[in-house]
């Protein structure tokens, strides 16, 4: 009966205990549940509240100016003073394409110049000589004319004293005659002078087409060096060297792509955004933006709307008006300038995704 009595006790105590474990346990479970629920209900408050006055997308990207650095003339690359991924200044000397005979064109073109030049001079003396001689031709007329007068003077003196019988026939035909050589001297000076004038003409149009000339041949010398100035590729900003496609000993023509440039004081954001979340985006709100890459997100400001969907600057821009009419939510690029201050903007990278976030309050 004692044995009974003591394992009777015995388990009385282990279900008061058993009660006493399973009261806490339905406490804890409730408490759980309420705190997962509050921190739900926290969570999207948080979202719903964050949603009504921010634009989100992550069609986005990082982008930049690139520069493809592209050959003007033909021949053979003679060095070459970068590498692949490196970084260059603006302006810096970066490929050197043989120039000797671009060098001996140049010669001949300042040769060309030199020559005509020295038409023009000759030109000009020529002026100057037919000029004299125009000259010499109207003072050839003005004596011509004075001779006229005289003779005409001496005649009619003459055929007045033929009519009082004081000069013979004799005397009167000779004044005759000396008026008409003095008329036919006029007659020929002024052919003479005709001549020379039209001569001075000439030579004063020859010299506007020597002068037409050295223009030309300096246009030509221009070009020559122009033409050798090419053979000199720079740096067109500071950025970093990408895509080398050019080597020492090769040759290259007008128009090859030989290596790009990325510049890298001009890198911002491209963010494509439906067509229905615009209407609350406006130039100058602030963006949050998250770098796939990093942790840290960056702060930036709208800056400009794309005048077109992307769609229309698409290779084959679609055309509703035939077929049959699907409606899609179009997007538009926006761009995004980053504010200045940020050590991370130094490693993006164009073509990085990100996903960015406007404020539109």
């Amino acid at each position: 009966m004692a044995e009974q009595k003591n394992t009777d006790e015995q388990n009385n105590t282990e279900e008061q205990n058993d009660t006493q474990q399973k009261k806490p346990r339905k406490i804890i479970f409730p408490i759980i549940l309420a705190a997962i629920v509050i921190a739900i209900g926290i969570y999207v408050y948080t979202k719903v509240t964050y949603s009504l006055v921010h634009e989100s997308t992550d069609d986005a990207q990082v982008d930049g100016t690139i520069y493809p650095v592209l050959s003007r003339v033909a021949g053979y690359v003679d060095s070459v003073y970068f590498q692949d991924n490196q970084h260059v200044k603006d302006s810096q000397l970066l490929v050197k394409i043989d120039d000797r005979d671009l060098t001996i064109k140049v010669e001949e073109a300042q040769t060309a110049v030199l020559n005509a030049q020295a038409n023009v001079s000759v030109a000009n003396a020529n002026v100057s000589n037919v000029d004299a001689a125009a000259a010499t031709a109207q003072a050839n007329v003005d004596a011509a004319q004075v001779n006229v007068g005289k003779a005409t003077t001496d005649f009619n003196r003459a055929q007045n004293l033929l009519k009082s019988g004081t000069y013979t026939q004799q005397q009167f035909d000779n004044a005759k005659a000396d008026l008409d050589r003095a008329n036919t001297a006029l007659v020929v000076a002024k052919k003479q002078l005709d001549a020379a004038k039209i001569n001075l003409q000439s030579t004063q149009d020859q010299v506007g087409v020597a002068q037409a000339v050295v223009q030309q041949r300096q246009a030509d010398l221009d070009y020559a060096k122009l033409q050798l100035s090419y053979t000199r590729i720079v740096s067109p900003a500071n950025g970093n060297t990408s895509k080398k496609n050019v080597d020492v000993g090769q040759y290259v023509q007008p128009g090859q792509t030989l290596f790009s440039v990325v510049d890298d004081t001009d890198i911002y954001i491209t963010a494509n955004y439906k067509e229905t979340q615009m209407s609350d985006i406006k130039i100058g709100q602030h963006v949050e933006i998250d770098v796939d890459a990093f942790d840290t997100p960056l702060k930036g400001t709208v800056q400009s709307f794309s005048a077109a969907t992307g769609a229309r600057f698409s290779l084959l821009p679609p055309d509703n008006a035939t077929g049959n009419f699907v409606k899609v939510v179009q997007r538009i690029p926006i761009k995004i300038v980053l504010d200045s201050n940020q050590p991370l903007v130094k490693q993006l990278r164009p073509g990085m995704s990100v996903s960015a976030s406007i404020s539109t309050k």
